[in-house]
């Protein structure tokens, strides 16, 4: 098999695989995957599409362009084949059996920069998880599947020496997995409760891949997180805080980069930091200014977040990277315009993310007269209860709650022990 050694790391000549079937974001898909390819450290020798009406089932695509794909590669020493789409696990065995060259799908391409990439325990556990649930089925025990694991684009990360066991372990280990993500996901929820109860404001900045999201969080809050241009440099959750002019605080959450076509199965692998949206208090969406396809990225992150039930709050559009921008192509564009890498209108993102922040919350001490104590479950509901005794005369509560529910309340409120 020929290789590239590049940076000690292994480097493969890969020839990437789509078929058009006229759908409008085709170009914008293949050249995402040129980049997501890069990312994984492939060096392209060419690209081979075919127009078609519809997929051919046994090879996606047909038998006189498989042909052509067999006779290109082997004639520019390509040892990879990329396909543009997600291949069935017949597909996979049919089309390296017609070329001899080992074939993966678009899915596994991103699963394999999701195990490069992957820093944290919670992170390496979701990548293993995501792999051996979609490798499962793809393991035919003998054949080109296994006989070339070992090396390369796909077989990367923690779960590589697992893909060589029985299926019966694999199993096994994706169970053990889930437990050790369910632990993982409790004290998630565990750290969302004491933010809500210490009354933490959570801003998540939300966007596609590469768009600026951690030299965004490291500009406003120095928290050093890795930022390289490249697509999923991040795939770990950071929080950091930060003060607005105002005087608020509020806990920016950096979250992972979405894609187009992103495989509703690799959604589930992070739905745990993905659910940071769900439960934030406010959106930052950022987007790429400097990209052509800047619509189609709020589109994508749009439709994500309305997935996630993440939609109905307030959201802070912003277009980063205008340093760099054609300014024609932002007319009329909603949202502030930034540079996160040089400053320039960062100003004006901390105020508009200060008009986001939820209503003021008032903390404050009532006593509930006896025939009032049902308004506990209401201030439970709508606020803090931080201590609570009975008291002569009814119920001492030390509450906190928005500013208009509170001044409601005003009349039971407490202004000496």
């Amino acid at each position: 098999m020929h290789e590239i050694h590049e940076n000690n790391e292994y480097r493969q000549i890969a020839v990437l695989a789509a078929i058009d079937l006229g759908q409008d974001d085709f170009e914008l898909s293949l050249s995402e995957l040129r980049e997501l390819a890069d990312t994984a450290n492939a060096e392209i020798a060419g690209v081979i599409t075919q127009k078609r009406s519809a997929i051919e089932t046994a090879t996606v695509i047909g038998s006189g362009r498989l042909a052509e794909l067999k006779e290109f590669a082997h004639s520019n020493d390509v040892n990879l084949i990329i396909f543009d789409m997600e291949l069935t696990p017949r597909q996979i065995t049919n089309i390296e059996r017609e070329t001899d060259i080992r074939t993966i799908d678009r899915t596994m391409l991103i699963l394999d920069i999701f195990a490069k990439r992957a820093r944290s325990a919670e992170g390496k556990l979701q990548v293993e998880l995501a792999q051996l649930k979609y490798m499962l089925p793809r393991l035919t025990g003998k054949g080109v599947e296994m006989s070339r694991l070992g090396a390369g684009i796909g077989t990367r990360g923690p779960g590589e020496t697992k893909l060589e066991t029985d299926r019966r372990h694999i199993r096994r280990r994706i169970d053990t997995l889930k437990e050790q993500l369910a632990e993982v996901r409790l004290r998630r929820e565990q750290l969302r409760r004491r933010r809500k109860k210490d009354e933490i404001v959570t801003a998540a900045i939300v966007g596609y891949t590469n768009v600026g999201k951690s030299t965004l969080l490291n500009k406003l809050t120095d928290a050093g997180v890795l930022a390289e241009n490249m697509l999923f440099a991040t795939l770990d959750t950071t929080a950091r805080s930060l003060q607005l002019p105002s005087g608020s605080h509020v806990m920016l959450i950096d979250t992972v980069g979405l894609i187009r076509n992103l495989p509703h199965h690799l959604v589930n692998a992070f739905k745990s930091t993905l659910e940071e949206m769900q439960y934030a208090d406010i959106l930052i969406l950022l987007c790429d200014a400097s990209s052509p396809e800047i619509s189609d990225q709020l589109s994508v992150t749009n439709a994500l977040i309305e997935e996630l039930s993440a939609g109905g709050k307030p959201v802070v559009t912003v277009l980063n990277k205008i340093d760099i921008a054609d300014k024609t192509q932002l007319v009329g564009l909603p949202g502030v315009k930034i540079s996160a890498e040089s400053g320039e209108g960062l100003d004006e993102l901390l105020s508009e993310i200060d008009r986001a922040m939820p209503t003021r919350r008032i903390r404050t001490r009532l006593l509930l007269p006896f025939d009032k104590i049902g308004l506990s479950v209401s201030l439970r509901e709508n606020g803090t209860i931080f201590s609570e005794e009975y008291a002569e005369g009814g119920l001492l509560l030390d509450v906190s709650a928005d500013a208009p529910y509170i001044e409601k309340l005003r009349i039971y409120e407490q202004t000496e022990e």
